[in-house]
């Protein structure tokens, strides 16, 4: 290994610590893992630079500044008390409602967008029932990236998957959404042991449920229509923004500059409403993960996951699978993914059946987000608004709910894989 390499795969290690040991904020620790490449010339800075991923960052702040045009009319006040009253206030029902719309929504648009959505909701509900709200935060979070696994637009990986190997949204469906179907069903049995179960409400707080009228909640009848109608065109722009050939960041943007203009508000409000300091550490994230991708470790990692197995079929497969997964967990899974498609074009151009392969890398790196806190962007995201709302989650504790469920979502999708293929 070069002294690159080293310094670069170091880097991304201690940056992990940080983030683990909640020493200093993690948007401080992706950002002096940067400034440290950028100072001992692992990479330089327009090298740096190149491997964010300005599509999601573009997303991140369309959505976040839409959402914050939108809550000003009612919007997610109305769609929360009506969902819950639709289950009679029960916190564990509405955590299975709420469970099954995040995937829903997540394998239509981008889970990003649908966790920003959901998640107003949630707090909402959350308060007025008098329950914490994280163990909802997390099993939304974890649909999100399981429902976001079933379609060729609910996950970049899948886009860029369905790009190489000539995959429709057909094929997704085909073979990736009935595993989801089995993963999505023990995962919400898993919520009521880790905590369903344990949620005790009043049934004077679910008649204060009950009781409400969610009318009364909207404050601008007009930003609520508009609110209404701009989702709907919203959510057909998200899923057929690939045949108009556009990027899902200018869907998110072109809302946000619609909404904000329709909508009259203050820009300089909509604008404070904004993350900065999840955008800040995707940012600087993309740019420690690309180090290791621009001095050619992550193309090692690819290499040697192929290597190991000795070109068997069914083992290249399941190490496929499992080490997409793993990976996921920690690294953004788009340069993985990226670094691993062209291996398996070399193998698929040497004569092999890579089909399978194809699917092990998809289930692997989509379902593997849920491991960590950082394995996927809809996890900084929705834990980012939980923490803005005094209830912060630790690495940890994402990870003791995250790594189980990711285990078992792997676990199905090997015994899927094997009756399939």
């Amino acid at each position: 290994m070069t002294t690159a390499q080293i310094v670069a795969i170091l880097v991304f290690i201690a940056v992990m610590g940080l983030i683990i040991s909640e020493k200093i904020h993690r948007c401080l620790a992706a950002l002096l893992g940067a400034m440290v490449l950028f100072a001992f010339h692992v990479i330089d800075f327009e090298a740096g630079v190149s491997h964010i991923d300005w599509n999601t960052l573009g997303l991140l702040l369309g959505m976040m500044l839409f959402v914050a045009v939108v809550k000003d009319s009612g919007f997610f006040e109305f769609l929360a008390i009506k969902s819950a009253k639709l289950v009679k206030g029960r916190p564990w029902h509405i955590m299975i409602a709420f469970i099954v719309i995040t995937a829903v929504l997540s394998a239509l648009l981008d889970n990003v967008t649908t966790v920003l959505l959901i998640g107003p909701m949630t707090l909402i509900i959350c308060r007025i029932l008098e329950v914490n709200p994280i163990p909802f935060f997390m099993a939304e979070v974890m649909a999100s990236n399981i429902g976001g696994t079933a379609t060729l637009i609910g996950d970049p990986p899948n886009i860029m998957l369905g790009s190489a190997a000539h995959l429709d949204f057909i094929d997704f469906i085909r073979y990736d959404t009935p595993a989801v179907l089995v993963i999505l069903a023990i995962m919400i049995v898993m919520f009521w042991f880790i905590a369903g179960r344990k949620m005790v409400t009043t049934p004077e707080d679910q008649a204060k449920i009950m009781s409400l009228d969610e009318h009364s909640y909207v404050i601008n009848e007009q930003l609520f229509r508009r609110s209404a109608i701009m989702l709907i065109v919203m959510a057909v722009a998200f899923a057929f923004h690939g045949a108009l050939g556009w990027e899902s960041s200018t869907v998110a943007l072109l809302g946000a500059t619609v909404m904000m203009l329709i909508g009259h508000v203050d820009i300089e409000h909509a604008v404070k409403s904004v993350e900065w300091t999840t955008i800040g550490f995707f940012g600087a994230l993309f740019i420690v993960v690309g180090g290791m991708a621009e001095t050619g470790v992550i193309d090692m990692i690819a290499h040697w996951i192929i290597d190991i197995t000795d070109g068997k079929a069914v083992l290249t497969m399941l190490v496929l699978l499992w080490a997409s997964a793993l990976i996921s967990s920690f690294l953004d899974n788009i340069p993985f993914v990226a670094a691993i498609i062209p291996v398996v074009l070399s193998m698929q151009a040497s004569g092999v059946d890579v089909t399978a392969l194809w699917w092990a890398i998809s289930l692997g790196a989509c379902l593997g987000g849920n491991g960590t806190m950082i394995g996927a962007s809809a996890n900084v995201t929705l834990m980012g608004i939980s923490a803005k709302e005094g209830y912060p989650v630790s690495f940890l504790q994402f990870m003791k709910v995250g790594m189980p469920v990711m285990i078992m979502s792997v676990a199905v999708a090997t015994v899927y894989l094997l009756l399939v293929f």
